[in-house]
């Protein structure tokens, strides 16, 4: 991985599709399971917090309902929804670290939360910021000092020292992975892959005046917010403390590449709804919580993209189950290209060999799959093979040593800047030109 196929993306998403074969029944299968754990765990993280049942399955049933619809992309199979579950239980834990009747244990169990940001991490990078949210609420929950005495050697070696656990328990399943691509001599690929290639990535929509400069800001703000919530942390309690500083680096989290991808607002979940119940239930900065929960909705409806086609999405199901509607057009309430997609690949199942491959020139990777054919380079998109330096001619290499029996040239996709040599002209399937080898 990495070396021989190219995502950006660390590699648990990739090992749980695997598991799977990438069979949508099953890695829903198993999205809708790690949702109900994270249901249930969401639950009792925020009857930890509030101690008042009713309150607890109101704010629940409000998680259970975006996380479960369409409208945020919960019923898809992404990162973020493995994620949650493993966010939720580290925050969880971290709550439990800081109870005195389980002193004795505290750094297992704070071995425990990091660890399960670890594995979040890789499943996206992001998870970072959740490791930073509960780290900045150990230190605020642990500080007791001025803040400046934080500069002093020995203060900060034992703050540093309080959180080792939580670190250490972070780094595990991270220092296992990169051992694994050390030995399969596949580092270099992996770091390029997950780190750099996201640093232009962030990049893009996020330069204000100098490059980063918009990232920057938001930066300024977060910290803002964090010391903000640091000198208030007596006032307001630790309770609040932990939502609002979860709350301020999970907005960070959605906002970080600065791209309205809707399934981004998965990440906000958890924190969003557990401020619901400070609004709700604690009188003495509900204005506060009130203030902080309605800046959060009217930033996410106006920056981000819903699904706004959800009570459709059900009544395409059930149509196409009563036998209302037929299999093309059910296909393509989910996208346009969909039934194009089905076509090209019903092509490519009745005329290849199971021996024979396929070069695709489009975005549409999902026909690889299936037709259970590979690309012949390390890049399945047009956009990765024209975005990476090493993208053209890598697949040109790949074309020369795999030789495919079909190349496949959708429309929209760029011109086509490699050799038709040796290939003609097969057939046009609604647009998209279908050449096949002839020697």
């Amino acid at each position: 991985m990495y070396r021989d196929i190219f995502d950006n993306k660390p590699p648990l998403l990739y090992l749980l599709y695997s598991f799977v074969s990438s069979d949508q029944f099953m890695i829903r299968l198993l999205s809708l399971i790690f949702g109900l754990i994270s249901v249930i765990l969401f639950f009792y993280l925020f009857k930890r917090f509030f101690q008042n049942t009713k309150a607890s399955f109101f704010a629940t049933l409000i998680f259970a309902a975006l996380f479960g619809l369409p409208l945020i992309e919960g019923n898809i199979a992404n990162a973020e929804n493995f994620m949650l579950l493993l966010n939720i239980s580290a925050g969880y834990l971290v709550l439990r670290s800081i109870d005195s009747e389980i002193i004795h244990h505290k750094s297992k169990i704070l071995v425990l939360a990091g660890l399960s940001l670890g594995l979040s991490f890789l499943f996206k990078i992001v998870a970072i910021f959740d490791f930073a949210a509960f780290a900045g609420f150990l230190f605020f929950a642990n500080y007791s000092k001025r803040i400046l005495d934080i500069f002093k050697i020995e203060s900060l070696l034992r703050e540093i020292k309080n959180l080792t656990p939580f670190i250490v328990g972070f780094f595990i399943p991270i220092a296992v992975a990169i051992t694994y691509f050390i030995f399969n001599h596949a580092f270099k690929d992996f770091l390029t892959a997950t780190l750099f290639s996201n640093v232009r990535y962030v990049g893009y929509g996020n330069e204000l005046i100098i490059p980063q400069g918009f990232l920057i800001l938001k930066l300024i703000l977060l910290g803002g917010l964090s010391l903000f919530i640091f000198f208030k942390r007596k006032a307001y309690g630790l309770a609040f403390a932990f939502v609002s500083l979860w709350l301020g680096f999970s907005l960070f989290n959605a906002y970080f590449s600065q791209r309205p991808y809707t399934h981004y607002v998965l990440v906000l979940l958890p924190a969003f709804c557990l401020m619901i119940g400070v609004f709700t239930l604690n009188k003495n900065f509900s204005k506060l919580a009130g203030v902080l929960m309605l800046s959060t909705f009217i930033a996410v409806l106006l920056s981000f993209n819903f699904y706004t086609k959800t009570i459709f999405y059900y009544q395409n199901f059930a149509a196409f189950m009563l036998d209302k509607q037929n299999i093309t057009a059910y296909e393509r309430f989910f996208d346009q290209s969909t039934p194009r997609d089905y076509e090209i690949a019903n092509f490519i199942n009745l005329y290849a060999k199971t021996s024979d491959n396929i070069f695709l020139w489009g975005n549409n990777a999902q026909v690889y799959k299936m037709t259970n054919k590979l690309p012949p380079g390390k890049y399945a998109v047009t956009y990765h093979i024209t975005s990476y330096k090493d993208g053209l001619s890598d697949t040109t290499t790949g074309l020369a040593i795999n030789k495919p029996k079909f190349i496949v040239i959708m429309p929209n996709a760029g011109s086509y800047p490699f050799s038709l040599a040796g290939y003609d002209h097969k057939i046009n399937l609604e647009g998209v030109d279908i050449y096949e080898k002839f020697y």
